[in-house]
């Protein structure tokens, strides 16, 4: 069988109260994001708001689950 898949979750907000984001920011961004491995698994609106919720996955490497368990080091 083969080994799950471990993996590490990025959850993030867009935009403000008075206005949504920027279709421009929001490409720049999850480009960005993209080029570090990251997936957009989900996006979300909040209800009577302009801002969105984007999650993200990656898989777990052995150098972030050290950087998690080990706060400050390099």
């Amino acid at each position: 069988m083969p080994e799950a898949s471990v993996w590490e979750y990025r959850v993030q907000n867009f935009g403000a109260a008075w206005r949504g984001p920027k279709d421009e920011e929001l490409e720049e961004v999850l480009n960005a994001w993209g080029e570090e491995g990251w997936e957009v698994v989900g996006i979300t609106s909040r209800q009577n708001s302009n801002r969105v919720t984007v999650v993200a996955k990656r898989p777990l490497t052995d150098s972030a689950r050290r950087r998690r368990s080990l706060p400050g080091m390099p």
